[in-house]
């Protein structure tokens, strides 16, 4: 059986699989048919500015560093030791 031939099965039957067992979530957009970086951008935007036109405040932090350090440490202890 050719190469190409054999790579499609299996990637149907994977993902068959995984679509019938739901272990790829809807917000799944990389490796997922129909959807891209661009849908995913999108998505991103539509959830931050939601909020932000009810008035509510947004933090968004490009810089893990930021991220980290905006958080009160003793409570991110207690959360990764759950």
């Amino acid at each position: 059986m050719p190469r190409k031939v054999m790579e499609q099965l299996i990637l149907e039957t994977v993902s068959r699989q995984m679509k019938a067992k739901k272990a790829i979530r809807n917000s799944q957009h990389g490796f997922t048919k129909g959807k891209s970086c661009l849908t995913n951008l999108i998505n991103f935007c539509d959830e931050m500015t939601g909020p932000v036109d009810e008035g509510k405040a947004v933090d968004f932090y490009l810089d893990f560093m930021k991220t980290f350090n905006s958080v009160s440490h003793s409570i991110l202890i207690e959360k990764l030791k759950k």
